[in-house]
């Protein structure tokens, strides 16, 4: 079975500098490519990239794009759909080091564990602090 990849579409091409980051974490993610959106192109430019791209993509790929309803994620939306590929929206550091932890070292990819990572991951850092020594919040 092939590994599965990890396809990010971004504004900008933030997600190359959190690749970057991710390599300082987990060393070599080879498995991860960004298309980056770009002022100059229209969508219909931008999903030729991203479909030419998915189109060699293995089974249990995964897209992740950065803002819901933004043309990154209309673009993987549409290309998840016709490619039977999974897409989640909402990209952050979470959900990128499971995704690659999980690719890393067990070759496969489980969606649902993934989504769950990113939705748990997002939280009030003072209240979750206040929390933990026991403080009471006013």
């Amino acid at each position: 079975m092939e590994k599965p990849q990890i396809l990010l579409l971004t504004h900008g091409g933030w997600g190359k500098a959190l690749t970057e980051s991710l390599k300082m974490i987990m060393g070599s993610v080879d498995f991860v490519h960004e298309i980056p959106l770009t002022p100059e192109l229209t969508f219909s430019e931008y999903y030729a990239l991203v479909d030419e791209y998915a189109a060699g993509m293995p089974k249990k790929s995964l897209i992740i794009t950065d803002v819901f309803g933004g043309t990154t994620t209309n673009a993987g939306a549409k290309i998840g759909r016709e490619r039977d590929l999974k897409v989640i929206s909402g990209l952050n550091a979470p959900i990128m080091i499971e995704a690659c932890t999980q690719i890393q070292y067990t070759g496969d990819l489980n969606f649902d564990v993934v989504l769950q990572q990113g939705q748990a991951s997002v939280m009030d850092v003072i209240h979750e602090v206040n929390q933990s020594m026991g403080k009471k919040e006013s």
